[in-house]
């Protein structure tokens, strides 16, 4: 009896379990999924992918580059081998989570650069929404032996929740894992972004015009946006040294300038998978010149993107992206005076 009663019970079960599936994964005579089933496949969060950095051979159609990633190992073996591991992470809204229409402002600084941030935040670094657009701004921050520092910006995430942290150690060569790891993040976190805008503490940017260049410029998914930079030489001296036993070329391949550049959401992930593919270069710019390469991805020059600070005109700051080379306790005047600035010829806010 208990026999009869226990295999009633698991074929009820079977049963049950059979009509679910089906009603998950019903196919239409089309040979598409159902509704249902469709939506829990979209709704997958996206994994990371397996790190398989080995040596490339790549060529941008004039020259070849061979990057030998057993020297890397060799003179920079950290930045091959590290694991991002995350110690602050923003607060996202959920609809900036799911918005397919976000730019996203990363902008890279030191924990000891507080006065910087708070100048940034109470200027062009702070939410806004520009039409159908939403702009959230992000600090990319790694660690410092510096306590209060570290303090000083967990202070300011639990108020502001703009910090993006890793365990690793400031540093110049270090920038390089900024990059590497920020795409993990996005490809992780926001794999829905539109446009993403990378620049540097340092600096005046111009949300409303950034999200107007973003809408003309959607329909070219695998072009990076910037000032690039051409025929740049190798330096084997100085901060910017790179031997010649790492990088035995005299130049170069294409990259844009570090100081502000934009990228569609649809690069990250080439960009991601060329991450865990080469050998990360110890000069960040150059790093991402390299991703894009190995990416097949394409630049656009726009002369917006000020790289070099130019002598201050309120009407040339608000036809402008990017202007790099502004320190804190300038940016907030200049701020209010591209604001208050009568210039018919800047959208959007050029009308007199």
């Amino acid at each position: 009896m208990r026999r009869n009663l226990l295999h009633l019970i698991i074929s009820t079960i079977s049963i049950v379990l059979v009509y679910f599936l089906m009603i998950l994964f019903w196919e239409s005579p089309s040979g598409k999924l159902s509704r249902r089933a469709q939506y829990n496949q979209d709704r997958l969060p996206p994994h990371s992918l397996p790190v398989a950095r080995g040596s490339v051979t790549l060529s941008d159609g004039s020259y070849t580059y061979h990057l030998n990633f057993s020297q890397f190992q060799l003179e920079f073996p950290y930045l091959q081998t590290y694991r991002c591991s995350l110690t602050l992470t923003p607060h996202l809204q959920p609809e900036e989570e799911m918005a397919t229409k976000l730019l996203l402002m990363a902008i890279k600084s030191h924990p000891s650069s507080g006065a910087r941030r708070a100048a940034l935040r109470s200027t062009w670094a702070r939410r806004w929404e520009v039409e159908d657009y939403r702009v959230k701004p992000i600090f990319l921050v790694a660690e410092t032996e510096q306590r209060g520092a570290m303090e000083m910006v967990r202070a300011e995430n639990e108020e502001f929740g703009d910090i993006l942290q890793w365990d690793f150690t400031e540093g110049h060569h270090n920038l390089s894992l900024k990059e590497r790891c920020f795409l993990e993040w996005l490809h992780l976190r926001l794999p829905h972004v539109a446009f993403v805008f990378k620049g540097d503490d340092d600096e005046y940017a111009n949300p409303e015009a950034l999200v107007l260049y973003a809408r003309e410029h959607d329909a070219f998914p695998q072009t990076l946006h910037g000032h690039i930079q051409y025929d740049t030489r190798v330096m084997r001296e100085a901060k910017y040294r790179i031997s010649e036993t790492l990088y035995p070329f005299h130049r170069f391949p294409l990259f844009l300038s570090g100081g502000g550049f934009m990228f569609p959401g649809t690069s990250v992930l080439p960009l991601y998978q060329a991450s865990q593919k080469l050998p990360v270069f110890p000069l960040d710019d150059v790093y991402v010149g390299f991703l894009s390469l190995a990416a097949n991805l394409t630049y656009r020059n726009d002369a917006r993107f000020i790289v070099v600070r130019r002598e201050f005109n309120p009407c040339l700051y608000k036809l402008a992206l990017v202007v790099h080379g502004i320190q804190s306790d300038e940016l907030v005047k200049i701020w209010k005076e591209v604001q208050n600035a009568c210039c018919k010829a800047a959208p959007p806010n050029g009308k007199c």
